[in-house]
């Protein structure tokens, strides 16, 4: 992997060139969610079937199904 930066930090004891689950990246969609005028990340469900997620302040679900024929748009509005 890859680092831009001009530094790079060593720490004792840490192997730093192992690979985490934090690095592999996770699909996801941008939704607004209009009730409480917040953004919020929701991410595909371990199936691979739908993005299911809550509104981070009222806890209104929502579901986004996954499949041919769908959309290619990332960003979402729920009201």
């Amino acid at each position: 992997m890859s680092d831009p930066r001009d530094y790079k930090v060593d720490i004792a004891g840490v192997d730093t060139t192992e690979s985490t689950p934090s690095d592999t990246k996770r699909p996801f969609i941008s939704v607004h969610f209009a009730c409480c005028s917040v953004y919020q990340r929701i991410y595909r469900n371990g199936d691979g079937t739908a993005y299911e997620g809550r509104c981070p302040k009222c806890m209104k679900a929502v579901r986004f199904a996954v499949g041919s024929g769908g959309t290619d748009c990332r960003a979402f509005v729920v009201h």
